[in-house]
């Protein structure tokens, strides 16, 4: 068994490494106001899990969805859906 060096896991969805793949800017879906979340490209290809808003402190359910090319698509839902 040979070995390539690479994690088999990283050629079949690349992510990239920097600081700005890892942020996002999400509208809170209760207030409005715009909040920075740090993104873990590490956490899977779909993630999804609660996060309160910074400003009014209302529970989100967010989806965070990273794409082939390593980017992510973030959606922010109301608690009540």
């Amino acid at each position: 068994m040979s070995d390539t060096g690479g994690d088999p896991l990283d050629e079949s969805f690349p992510l990239g490494n920097s600081v700005a793949d890892a942020t996002a800017y999400v509208a809170c879906p209760y207030c409005g106001a715009e909040v920075e979340l740090t993104l873990d490209p590490g956490g899977g290809a779909t993630q999804r899990y609660v996060e309160d808003c910074e400003v009014c402190c209302r529970p989100w359910q967010l989806t965070v969805r990273w794409g082939l090319s390593g980017v992510a698509s973030v959606e922010a839902q109301t608690d009540e859906g």
